[in-house]
């Protein structure tokens, strides 16, 4: 077992390698005395065959639906027991699993969470259940207006297989069967390049790592992302939909997590979406009154980033609340469109603030540490990325603001009757 310290100086981030290929990144934190665990697994939805869209999401839910000798009910005893609450979602790459509760039962929530990973029951008479109950997901779609037309927008503006929907299809979940099920997590939960990351009251670091290299110790193989295909549509799009209401989403490149510009596009939309004093809720609903909800936001993955826009509104207000939208997020690239000093004040204490306050949880640091390691091949403290975030400043953002671009734009309306595209 290899052991490096990869974090900054002063911090008690440790990664290590373990034999089985399996990567254990640890965190303890003073004056808490809950722990909590996050393991990402390489099955998320981007692996699933095109005819069937949807095996993660059952993959999802029957694992935790027992695993080795426990059956459901047993294994949510178990759990309960232990006193770690647990949860699981399917991203684009990982399937990622959590747990947190008391550290002094991290022992035994440990064995748990490698049953689940290693020896997952698929019982038959489980299966039907978590096909029900991936349908009734996509049957909720129906009531769901921004959220289809979130699906629309990310199946139009990534490339294939990144722009799918964790859903899956209805043709898709009919078709699974068990052995398929089955099959595809012993092919694809591999321990490389899985992480598991441990943080808060989690005991001697040495002693820990020695009880998950044994739980992990019969794990082998790796497992390899499939290739990107196709260039995405992008664009202009509508969707009929009957509703009185009228759903617009808005997309475009950003910068990936582990490039320079990252920090400086997530303070930009804070500066944009910044709650009540941001640039589009003053424009486009105060100002105007054109909407009932309108915000932006940037996801940074380890190979794209996407920043995005919503608003939420009437038919007869729809065509100028895409209008001002395109305005405000164009004006953002001109020297008129520059960001305040007093803009800049606001943003940052509030991304610090969001900081800390989620640094104070064990469960957020679990995910912040395994999420850095995919995205940017390292765990970063919280000192180090309250650094960064003291160390930019209102040059350098509208330097950055200066040659930013939108490039490609995605835009996806839903509602009654298809708008003009500013962008035409």
């Amino acid at each position: 077992m290899n052991s490096i310290t990869t974090a900054a100086p002063n911090t008690l981030i440790t990664t290590r390698v373990l034999a089985s290929g399996l990567t254990l990144i640890t965190e303890p934190m003073a004056g808490v005395r809950s722990a909590s665990i996050t393991l990402l697994v390489p099955c998320g939805i981007m692996h699933e065959r095109d005819d069937r869209l949807g095996t993660c999401a059952m993959l999802e839910e029957l694992l935790q639906r027992g695993a080795a000798e426990l059956d459901s009910r047993a294994q949510a005893d178990a759990f309960d027991r232990c006193g770690f609450s647990r949860g699981s979602d399917a991203g684009s790459a990982v399937m990622r699993f959590s747990a947190t509760g008391l550290g002094d039962r991290l022992d035994d929530a440990l064995a748990l969470f490698f049953d689940m990973a290693l020896r997952p029951r698929l019982s038959e008479d489980a299966i039907e259940p978590a096909r029900e109950l991936a349908l009734q997901s996509i049957e909720s779609l129906k009531d769901d207006p921004q959220e289809r037309a979130m699906i629309a927008t990310r199946e139009r503006h990534l490339p294939s297989p990144l722009n799918r929907s964790g859903l899956g299809t209805v043709e898709g979940l009919s078709a699974i069967t068990r052995d398929e099920l089955i099959e595809t997590w012993s092919r694809l939960a591999r321990p490389t390049p899985s992480v598991i990351a441990l943080a808060g009251a989690i005991g001697d670091v040495d002693k820990l790592a020695a009880r998950v290299e044994s739980l992990s110790r019969n794990w082998s193989g790796s497992t390899l992302e499939p290739a990107i295909s196709g260039a995405p549509a992008r664009g202009y799009a509508h969707a009929d939909d009957t509703s009185a209401q009228v759903q617009i989403v808005l997309a475009h490149d950003a910068p990936k997590e582990s490039h320079p510009d990252c920090l400086a596009e997530k303070l930009v939309i804070s500066v944009l979406s910044g709650g009540m004093a941001g640039r589009l809720f003053t424009e486009v609903r105060e100002k105007r009154g054109l909407c009932y909800s309108v915000h932006a936001g940037y996801r940074a993955d380890r190979d794209y980033g996407i920043t995005s826009a919503y608003v939420g509104t009437t038919p007869e207000r729809a065509q100028q609340s895409l209008d001002v939208l395109v305005d405000q997020l164009r004006k953002l690239e001109t020297p008129e469109g520059a960001i305040t000093s007093a803009e800049f004040a606001r943003a940052k204490i509030g991304m610090k603030s969001s900081l800390v306050f989620s640094g104070e949880s064990t469960a957020a640091r679990a995910a912040s540490i395994a999420s850095d390691w995919r995205r940017i091949g390292r765990p970063r403290s919280l000192d180090e990325l309250i650094r960064a975030i003291d160390a930019i400043s209102l040059d350098s953002v509208n330097a950055y603001l200066a040659r930013r671009r939108m490039g490609t734009v995605t835009i996806q309306t839903l509602g009654p009757k298809a708008l003009v595209s500013p962008l035409a």
